[in-house]
C-alpha cells in the first residue's frame, strides 16, 4: 500500500488572531506550498477518497498517482478568502471540516468560542459547490474524549444533521477537535453515521488504517519550504514531529486519566434519567 501524505491546515492568512497564530499559515507560504505540489506531480485527493471500503488505503498505482490529502479545520474565513482561490487555480481537491456551532450565521445553534472570523453557511455551501468536500469537526468544537456519552452524541449527531440540511448531501466524514479521541469516542463516531475520522499522529496514513482515526501531518505557520518538501515526500517525520509526538503520548495519558477522575466523582452527571441509580 502507498504511504499517503493527509495534510492537516487550519487558517492561511497573513493576520492570524491570536488563538489561531501557532496553526496559522501566511498566504504566499501556503501558495508556495500548493505549487509545490503542482510542480512535482502531486495528485490531490479528497479524505474520503484516500480510503478503499473505509478499511484501507488505496495504493497509488491502482487509484492516483502521488497522491496527497489537503484538509483544513474548524471553518475559518480565511479559506474562502485566501485558500480557496489557490486551490481552485490548481485544479484541487481538498476537505473541509466544518464546526457548524462556530459559524458566522450560526444563529440559534451558535455554540462554543470561535478563535478567528469563521466561514458563513453560504460559503460552506459555495466551497462545496466548488468540489470541496465537506465535513463534520463536532458542533461546539470540545476535547471530545473528555464528554459523556450523552454530550458527545449530541455533539456528533447535531454536527452531522446541520451538515447534511443545510448542504443537501450526505456527510460521512468528519476530524476530532485538536485530534482528541479514545476508542469511546470512536465508536460513537461509527454509530452516529461517520465512515472515516482524522486524528493527527503526525505520521504518513498507510496500510490497513483504522478508518475512524487516519492519522494527518501538521502544516503551521514555522513549516519552511524545505520541510514541507519532506513531509510530503514522507522523510524524517519522526524527527521533524518528534516534540509534537511526544507531547501528545504524554498528554493522552493525562485526559484519560482526567477523564476517569471525572466519571469517579461525578458517575451520574451525563446519564439520562431513566438511567441512573
Amino acid at each position: 500500500m502507498t504511504a499517503v501524505p493527509i495534510l492537516m491546515y487550519h487558517s492561511v492568512t497573513d493576520r492570524p488572531a491570536p488563538g489561531t497564530r501557532a496553526l496559522s499559515v501566511p498566504t504566499a507560504a501556503f501558495a508556495d506550498q500548493m505549487a509545490h505540489l503542482a510542480a512535482h506531480g502531486y495528485n490531490p485527493i479528497p479524505f474520503s477518497s484516500c480510503l478503499e471500503d473505509g478499511m484501507s488505503l488505496r495504493s497509488g498505482r491502482d487509484a492516483h498517482e502521488r497522491p496527497v490529502v489537503i484538509t483544513f479545520d474548524d471553518g475559518y474565513a480565511d479559506f474562502h478568502e485566501n485558500a480557496l482561490p489557490v486551490l481552485e487555480r490548481h485544479g484541487f481537491a481538498a476537505t473541509l471540516f466544518v464546526t457548524t456551532g462556530w459559524l458566522a450565521d450560526a444563529g440559534g445553534d451558535a455554540a462554543g468560542r470561535p478563535l478567528d472570523r469563521m466561514l458563513s453557511w453560504a460559503q460552506v455551501a459555495e466551497a462545496a459547490a466548488h468540489g470541496i468536500e465537506i465535513g463534520g469537526h463536532s458542533h461546539s468544537h470540545p476535547q471530545l474524549d473528555q464528554l459523556g456519552d450523552r454530550a458527545l452524541r449530541e455533539e456528533l449527531v447535531r454536527n452531522r444533521g446541520l451538515l447534511e440540511e443545510r448542504l443537501g448531501r450526505a456527510v460521512r466524514t468528519m476530524a476530532y477537535p485538536f485530534g482528541y479521541s479514545s476508542a469511546r469516542v470512536r465508536r460513537m463516531a461509527r454509530e452516529a453515521g461517520y465512515d472515516t475520522a482524522c486524528a493527527v499522529a503526525n505520521r504518513m496514513a498507510a496500510g490497513a488504517a483504522d478508518p475512524l482515526a487516519v492519522p494527518r501531518l501538521t502544516i503551521r505557520a514555522t513549516t519552511g519550504p524545505g520541510t514541507f518538501a519532506r513531509v510530503v515526500e514522507g522523510r524524517d517525520i519522526p524527527l521533524i514531529f518528534l516534540k509534537d509526538r511526544a507531547l501528545t503520548r504524554g498528554y493522552a495519558v493525562v485526559r484519560r486519566t482526567r477523564y476517569a477522575l471525572r466519571r469517579t466523582l461525578v458517575p451520574q452527571r451525563d446519564a439520562p434519567a431513566g438511567e441512573r441509580s
